[in-house]
């Protein structure tokens, strides 16, 4: 995806420097050798990847993100995560009974918790594969939840240091997966290693177990992948936290980051 704009700005003799908001813009609308322009439902994540770019190597102006300030307030359109594939409730319980089973192994014991943190705490497929032990709560909460508190380190550069939970039935799950971990011969700290070195999983192993979830689960989903998960999860805490805590707890820079998971909220919602 990175490429074509990279292409686009050699083409035209133009540096991340020089680029501004405009810029953007056309190279969003233009065709590249005679194909078609870019489709509205992935010009948002275009914008989306090139804001990272710029956070990534801390340029002082971010055309991306002006862009994407812009089409929050109506003054563009960039296409958007409207559609983003959410689970309602009925399909989250299904998921979680076709994960696979604490007696299939330490590994697959690994996979079924990895990914009811994911669905119940709205972690990034990243911000798993690179969970610490440290970044756990050491007390449970009154209601048994357990915070929490993930940092950039070991992760991707562009995670934000944030606080989220995991609600009482998960929380009893992860607990007892590093009661396992800690006995088994694994060096390091990662909740989640990838083998008995302790190196970090590799993030196409985790969507292959995720989509091996989706398919026991007789589920098909358009996306059946970590993000899917998340979005589930975030979508779910709009019923009880407000919109700047759910920006908190998914570790977003900005609130209007999560305008998409109300839309999608209504969509989910049962009617009454």
């Amino acid at each position: 995806m990175f490429e074509r704009f990279t292409s686009w700005m050699a083409e035209r003799q133009l540096t991340m420097s020089m680029i501004s908001d405009a810029d953007l813009r056309v190279f969003l609308s233009e065709r590249e050798n005679g194909s078609r322009r870019i489709n509205s439902d992935i010009a948002h994540r275009y914008v989306r990847l090139i804001e990272r770019c710029y956070d990534h190597v801390k340029w002082p102006t971010n055309p991306a993100r002006a862009l994407l300030l812009d089409a929050a307030h109506g003054a563009i359109s960039l296409g958007s995560d409207d559609r983003m594939t959410v689970l309602d409730a009925s399909q989250a319980e299904r998921f979680m009974a076709a994960l696979p089973r604490v007696d299939e192994g330490w590994k697959r014991h690994r996979d079924r918790v990895m990914q009811l943190v994911m669905l119940r705490s709205g972690l990034k497929v990243a911000e798993a594969i690179g969970l610490m032990i440290s970044e756990i709560g050491e007390q449970r909460e009154l209601d048994g939840a357990l915070s929490l508190r993930l940092t950039p380190v070991g992760k991707q550069p562009t995670s934000y240091p944030h606080t989220t939970r995991l609600d009482a039935e998960a929380a009893r799950e992860l607990l007892a997966w590093l009661a396992v971990r800690q006995v088994l011969p694994i060096p390091g700290k990662l909740v989640f290693p990838a083998n008995f070195r302790g190196v970090p999983l590799n993030k196409s192993t985790v969507y292959r177990q995720v989509k091996a979830s989706f398919l026991r689960a007789g589920l098909t989903p358009s996306r059946q992948g970590g993000r899917t998960l998340r979005n589930t999860f975030a979508v779910q805490e709009l019923d009880c936290v407000t919109i700047a805590e759910l920006t908190e707890h998914l570790g977003l820079a900005l609130s209007r980051s999560t305008r998409h998971y109300a839309a999608a909220r209504q969509r989910v919602k049962p009617r009454v």
